[in-house]
């Protein structure tokens, strides 16, 4: 499926590339086991990692919370449980990340300080999932207002406003 939306600026592309890794829309998730998970990860730069099912498992529950973060909810004590487990030091919302490790504690570590600076600039509100709750889409709105809500008019906004028609109808 090609989305009609260009990617996010480099210093958030990390966070839009994790966040993409399952494509709800059309059954997939990368992440549906440690092999097609390490081999995903290390296609898109984010690592070489060793994975067993309870990495897979944090792996898949970090980038839920993170669409949600992004998706304006409240999941500050997630984000902080993970950042207690992943950073050497501050904890959320706090100056720069360290990772504390390696392996999936290293990247998650590395995603929550780019989410941490892309929150002090004030451009993570620019990276949001779709509102489609079949898609959730990761997506960069690059619209003047910041307001846009579907990852794909073409895609997501069509079936919006076809079903917001035919239930008028």
């Amino acid at each position: 499926m090609a989305y009609s939306r260009p990617a996010a600026p480099d210093d958030l592309r990390p966070l839009e590339v994790f966040g993409n890794s399952a494509r709800f829309l059309h059954g997939e998730d990368h992440f549906g086991t440690p092999g097609s998970a390490r081999g995903w990860l290390a296609e898109h730069q984010l690592g070489e990692l060793t994975l067993d099912e309870r990495d897979l498992a944090r792996l898949v529950r970090f980038r839920e919370t993170l669409r949600d973060h992004l998706d304006g909810a409240d999941v500050a004590a997630e984000l902080n449980e993970f950042a207690a487990s992943t950073v050497a030091g501050p904890r959320w919302p706090g100056p720069a990340l360290a990772p504390a490790g390696e392996g999936v504690d290293g990247l998650i570590a590395r995603l929550l300080d780019v989410l941490f600076r892309a929150e002090v600039t004030g451009r993570a509100r620019r990276l949001k999932p779709c509102r489609a709750p079949e898609c959730r889409w990761l997506f960069y709105d690059r619209s003047p207002a910041g307001n846009s809500v579907w990852c794909s008019m073409d895609i997501c906004g069509a079936r919006h406003k076809m079903r917001a028609y035919r239930s008028r109808a």
